[in-house]
């Protein structure tokens, strides 16, 4: 009854292995071991291309078999042919893709395609499919598989024009959806359509679609495409997404975000949130909290949509979230129209997630390919490109790439003065300096490179540690003569003598990695930095800022924190600890562990002794030079109402960065974005 293009992805890697590859990774403990010392490059198509010892010859005992665990993520270009019996007519219809095929010559220039002929391959070749029996229910579907949240008319007197000057070649079968499908493959088969002589499609013509874009890719008359991904203020949002149009799913209830628990999570719910944010359909459906366990509350549990509400504060749901946490939020991953951004940037390097970005520019009116500058080139940059190649996030950023030689023909520097916020669509979204090339260094072996990963971190600052542990100690200077050579001090501290006295605000913090990946210092143990005085290394040099300010935004006092321990302080329930400061052991936080700093430990303050009484926003954040790449930045922040009298301190309304609506940090003055500033 199903007419199939996608179902049977999620099996399709294990059906293309060949025969002796799907033994070797499922036969285990039995029988001979086939492979050994098996060297891919990873560019291979098979895993017979490798090099390895030879078919048989082998030294290895069944205690070494290996497996594999794939991602679900599928690599660029990847089609493949779908087929599923129709039981009601006992037919087996095989659909290689679909398109939206742009007919009006105005329509060809424009990105995305959003109006033209709907189209079906089979057999290689492209066919029309007859109008007869088709409904605004058929487009609704169409439109959400390319990534539109919705259809509309459009004029159909010039479509039957054109439909009769050209021979069309009809499909032999119609489809017949309800609307609430995320993707065609799910609707029935419908009537076929009426036959007349030769003809196939005798009462119709060749079936249109017209497709309305979300608003960030919707293009406008005046500014073109909007040039950065960054959401308004819905109701709904995503978070921890590598790519646009996945993430973990916030709703904004009584001014707070909180997450949606996986009960009863399922396609129909998952597409009601993408076409509410400007999206298609829905691709997946996650849950798990595979993308990232949120903080604060659950507002929503066991959610049923029909498909068709246009938020998802409007389906049903169970108001009582009790027994969810947040290792069952839920999380979606939307189609998105083709942009054709993918095909603009390119890399090459030892593996297929890192190498030298090469990009395509105009130069003398013809495009060219070439290298990025790397001045300036860093993190949120290296984010931009993983976004837009669709693979994942950033894991580094190089400003060297003399051991990835590149295109030889792509050398030349074309695009200089990269800075991004991190949010772009893509490279060419980001400032840069245009057609004047400004690249000191040149390029060649000082070319930006990027390295990409699936998972990444995400750092979060546990608010409610912060506002409970604040307290005053005035502390002697001749206390503080480590501390004041690390600059924890405030400039006036220069000239104060050894019986002088410093007002310090101290506190705690409990950092949290909330990701997917184990949060680790940029530097290699060989390039940690060794502090006399502390006798201890700095693996990040500057790994916390912590600023007070007035209410409108003016900085009076201001700390740091390095990173001279980054370890698993505690972990959650059957997560083991993986890193530990003693006899210079490996620093980082794995994933599910905090790492805590006491209030009494050397920096872990802001010298107030110059700041007068009054009302002040405390604010932490933490890896704020973007030296390691996260998941999410904007959470990366905490900020606190605090009031001075001169003798006490009272700290309240402590909060991470986006965890409120804007609405509601209208209380903090002067800082109403969530974002770090730039460098």
């Amino acid at each position: 009854t199903l007419f199939t293009l996608y179902a049977l992805s999620c099996c399709f890697i294990c059906l293309t292995l060949t025969p002796f590859t799907t033994f070797l990774l499922w036969s285990n403990l039995i029988g001979r071991i086939w492979l050994d010392n098996v060297h891919c490059t990873g560019r291979e198509v098979t895993l017979a291309e490798c090099s390895s010892n030879g078919f048989g010859v082998s030294d290895c005992k069944h205690s070494e078999d290996v497996g594999v665990v794939c991602s679900t993520r599928r690599i660029p270009g990847f089609r493949f042919v779908g087929a599923l019996a129709n039981n009601v007519e006992n037919l087996n219809i095989q659909v290689e893709d679909v398109r939206i095929r742009a007919i009006l010559s105005w329509q060809r220039k424009r990105i995305p395609v959003t109006e033209g002929f709907v189209e079906v391959r089979e057999g290689g070749r492209w066919r029309q499919i007859c109008n007869e029996a088709w409904t605004p229910t058929n487009s609704r579907v169409i439109c959400g598989m390319f990534g539109f949240p919705g259809e509309k008319k459009y004029n159909m007197k010039v479509y039957k024009m054109v439909a009769m000057r050209r021979k069309n070649k009809y499909w032999g079968h119609s489809v017949n959806c309800t609307g609430n499908e995320a993707h065609v493959s799910n609707c029935r088969l419908g009537p076929p359509p009426t036959k007349k002589g030769n003809s196939t499609c005798a009462l119709g013509m060749p079936v249109v679609v017209s497709c309305v874009p979300g608003r960030v890719f919707a293009p406008t008359p005046v500014t073109g495409f909007r040039k950065a991904y960054r959401q308004e203020q819905p109701l709904v949002r995503l978070k921890g997404g590598a790519v646009v149009g996945e993430g973990r799913v916030e709703v904004l209830k009584n001014g707070e975000w909180g997450t949606v628990c996986d009960d009863n999570w399922d396609l129909r719910s998952a597409t009601v949130v993408c076409r509410e944010l400007g999206f298609g359909s829905a691709k997946e459906a996650l849950t798990g909290g595979r993308m990232g366990q949120g903080m604060g509350p659950v507002h929503m549990n066991e959610v049923e949509c029909s498909g068709f509400e246009k938020s998802i504060t409007e389906c049903y749901f169970n108001r009582d979230s009790l027994g969810c946490s947040h290792e069952e939020d839920a999380g979606v991953r939307c189609n998105v129209p083709a942009m054709g951004f993918q095909e603009r940037v390119r890399y090459g390097g030892r593996n297929p997630y890192e190498g030298r970005v090469e990009v395509l520019a105009e130069r003398n009116g013809s495009l060219v390919w070439g290298t990025v500058c790397s001045d300036s080139w860093g993190t949120l940059e290296a984010t931009v490109v993983c976004r837009q190649l669709g693979l994942g996030f950033a894991n580094h950023a190089f400003q060297e790439t003399w051991y990835w030689p590149g295109d030889v023909s792509a050398d030349t520097v074309v695009m200089s003065g990269v800075r991004c916020s991190g949010t772009e669509m893509s490279l060419s979204h980001c400032l840069h300096h245009g057609k004047y090339i400004h690249c000191p260094k040149g390029g060649g072996r000082f070319s930006a490179g990027v390295s990409c990963s699936d998972t990444a971190p995400d750092l979060v600052l546990n608010p409610q540690m912060v506002e409970q542990t604040t307290y005053l100690e005035d502390r002697p200077m001749f206390m503080l003569q480590c501390a004041h050579e690390e600059n924890c001090l405030s400039s006036s501290a220069q000239g104060a003598s050894a019986s002088d006295y410093r007002r310090l605000l101290r506190f705690s913090s409990q950092i949290h990695n909330n990701g997917h990946a184990d949060f680790r210092p940029k530097a290699s143990h060989h390039s940690w930095i060794w502090h006399e005085c502390h006798r201890h290394y700095h693996s990040m040099e500057v790994f916390t800022h912590y600023d007070l300010f007035s209410l409108n935004g003016s900085k009076v006092a201001e700390g740091h924190k390095a990173s001279f321990c980054l370890e698993d302080s505690e972990c959650d329930e059957g997560i083991e600890k993986r890193y530990a400061c003693a006899n210079f052991g490996p620093q980082g936080i794995t994933v599910g562990c905090w790492d805590t700093y006491r209030h009494d430990i050397d920096c872990q303050w802001i010298d107030i002794t110059d700041v007068k009484p009054g009302d002040y926003i405390f604010q932490v954040a933490i890896n704020p030079n973007y030296e390691v790449a996260e998941s999410d930045y904007s959470n990366n922040i905490m900020k606190c109402r605090c009031r001075y009298d001169g003798y006490r301190i009272w700290t309240y309304n402590c909060h991470i960065g986006g965890s409120l609506s804007f609405e509601t940090d209208d209380t903090f003055p002067g800082l109403r974005t969530n974002q770090l500033s730039y460098r």
